[in-house]
C-alpha cells in the first residue's frame, strides 16, 4: 500500500481493524522501513491505576518486531523476546512504538522495539530485543 500501511490481519488483536475486542492500532512502515504506531492508552489497559498495564507493552512491542519483519520482507514468529521496563507509562499520555530489524540471517531476524513517551525523541519508556523465526508456511489470512 502507498501509505505504508498492512491490514492483511484483520483479525489480529492487535492492528486488526476487524477485531471488536482488540486495539485496532495501525502500525506503518517508517521513512527507514521499520514499523511505527502512535497509541493512547484507555482507562480498561491500566494495570495499576493510572498505569498501562506491562503485559500490554509488551505486546505493543511484539507487533512493532513482528511488523518491522514483514516490512523488511519476512513473515516471522516470535521465538524469544527481552523486555526492559524504563519507566511507568501513563493512561491517557500519547506514546510511539517503533520496531526495526537489526539483523537477519537465512533463518532467523533478529529485531528490536521501543516505546516513548509524547514523540518519537520522548522518554524511553520500555524496550524490546527479540529473535524473530521466519515463518516457513504462510498461514490462511481470512479478509
Amino acid at each position: 500500500m502507498s501509505d505504508g500501511r498492512n491490514d492483511s490481519y484483520r483479525g489480529c488483536y492487535v492492528c486488526g481493524p476487524e477485531n471488536e475486542a482488540g486495539l485496532r492500532l495501525p502500525f506503518r512502515k517508517d521513512a527507514g522501513g521499520g514499523s511505527r504506531a502512535d497509541y493512547l492508552a484507555r482507562p480498561e489497559h491500566a494495570g495499576w491505576p493510572g498505569i498501562v498495564h506491562g503485559g500490554l507493552l509488551f505486546t505493543l512491542m511484539d507487533e512493532a518486531v513482528a511488523w518491522a519483519c514483514t516490512y523488511a520482507g519476512s513473515r516471522c514468529v516470535t521465538a524469544k523476546a527481552e523486555a526492559r521496563f524504563r519507566v511507568p507509562a501513563q493512561i491517557g499520555v500519547p506514546l510511539v512504538i517503533t520496531g526495526r530489524v537489526t539483523h537477519t540471517t537465512s533463518r532467523a531476524l533478529r529485531a528490536r522495539a521501543e516505546v516513548r513517551r509524547g514523540d518519537d525523541n520522548g522518554p524511553l519508556v520500555a524496550e524490546l530485543d527479540a529473535m524473530m523465526a521466519i515463518a516457513k508456511d504462510k498461514p490462511e489470512v481470512s479478509r
